[in-house]
């Protein structure tokens, strides 16, 4: 190992087996040999929401210069860690509840699904934290996210499907807050860039997840799951013309560039996440495509020239405006869309936007608030902060040669 370098030989594969042994110990305890339910997932749509979780966001995260291996590798290990720990809290949960138990494979599903949140986190932390610092992260998140999706079903009776939808809202903002007590780098450091490598293997990523999209979108759709899979094509296809077209518009010297495509083609998928399923004519899934993708594109200038640098937040992969802002006007959509149906019926029309927009509001203050405590905690020495000179360096952690 290169001097300067420290080992985490002491603390992180002992972390790692801790969790495997209780992982292991509690599944032994919670699935019982009986009989499983019937399957209510067809295995291909469960392996494209897999390959997206896996390939998509895997390459997704690989553009930074000399954190190649770090950005596949640990995304690897977070969700293989992450997936067990959030099957055995949802059996916990369902048993605390006394709720008839899933099938396996809904349960593998529902909790890739959820790891889109822990994934979208890690991007905005991406390059800062160690190892170590990333699976205490997972453990907390997958936490905290069951309990606010348990308090949204229980408390304002959103179905489930929706509440899982959550996760982009969550992700990107339980990542700011986490960042935002960590040390910004400097504003010019080289390892903080791409190169055109790197650039195209995060587009490769971008595609994967373009592609199963339609399928992360209408897995868990109780009805219509043809409707959300084709308004959720729709509305990428939108994004991406739209991501092109306001690219060359908004450059200097009228030329495409990678960034905008990387952030904005996803936008429409996000935005639909809540409303594929109902929306009844493609040209409106279309629209909002076209709005997300353009939020996500006029978003970035504003959120990195204005919002972040006022607040002192680093936001590595740009979470807050290629998830979060079109979260947000999914969110804003599904009210909208709420407020159409029942128009007729003003009393049962306030109670149903009330209870929507408050399970919103539930969603960000938990993600934000527990993003805060988890940053500071994550910071403590014991886990061993890297220092800002070591930022985005795959060196740091795995055998490498330049």
């Amino acid at each position: 190992m290169a001097a300067g370098y420290r080992s985490f030989r002491a603390s992180l594969p002992w972390l790692l087996l801790t969790l495997q042994l209780g992982f292991t110990s509690l599944c032994w305890v919670f699935f019982s040999p009986g009989d499983a339910p019937r399957a209510t997932i067809s295995y291909p749509a469960f392996q494209d929401v897999n390959h997206m979780v896996m390939f998509g966001f895997g390459f997704f995260l690989m553009f930074l210069r000399r954190f190649g291996f770090s950005s596949t590798g640990f995304n690897l290990l977070i969700i293989a860690v992450g997936v067990q720990g959030s099957v055995l809290i949802e059996d916990l949960l369902l048993s605390v509840l006394q709720k008839q138990s899933e099938d396996g494979l809904r349960r593998i599903a529902k909790a890739t699904m959820g790891m889109t949140a822990v994934v979208i986190s890690t991007g905005a932390v991406l390059g800062k934290t160690n190892p170590l610092q990333l699976i205490l992260m997972v453990v907390v998140e997958i936490i905290v996210f069951h309990m606010s999706r348990w308090m949204n079903n229980i408390f304002l009776q959103i179905p489930q499907n929706i509440s899982l939808m959550h996760v982009h809202l969550f992700g990107a903002y339980f990542g700011l807050a986490v960042s935002s007590r960590f040390s910004e780098p400097p504003a010019r450091a080289e390892k903080n860039t791409s190169t055109p490598k790197s650039d195209l293997l995060s587009m490769l990523g971008t595609l994967f997840l373009w592609v199963f999209w339609p399928s992360f979108n209408s897995m868990l759709a109780v009805k219509n799951e043809s409707r959300a899979i084709s308004n959720t094509y729709f509305a990428l296809a939108v994004s991406a013309v739209t991501a092109f077209l306001l690219s060359v518009l908004t450059t200097k010297d009228g030329k495409f560039r990678m960034a905008h495509v990387h952030s904005a083609v996803l936008a429409g998928g996000v935005t639909l996440g809540y409303t594929a399923h109902v929306v009844e004519a493609p040209w409106i899934a279309m629209i909002l495509g076209l709005l997300a993708s353009g939020i996500a594109i006029l978003g970035s200038y504003c959120v990195q020239r204005c919002l972040n640098p006022a607040l002192k937040i680093h936001d590595t992969s740009g979470v807050h405006f290629t998830f979060g802002l079109p979260a947000l006007l999914g969110a804003l959509a599904q009210v909208i869309f709420l407020v159409i149906k029942h128009w007729a019926d003003l009393p049962s029309l306030e109670n149903v936007v009330l209870i929507h927009s408050g399970a919103f509001c539930l969603t960000i203050s938990v993600a934000l608030v527990t993003g805060l405590i988890t940053g500071f905690i994550l910071n403590l020495r014991l886990f061993k902060t890297i220092p800002v000179s070591k930022y985005f360096e795959d060196q740091f952690y795995w055998e490498v040669s330049f």
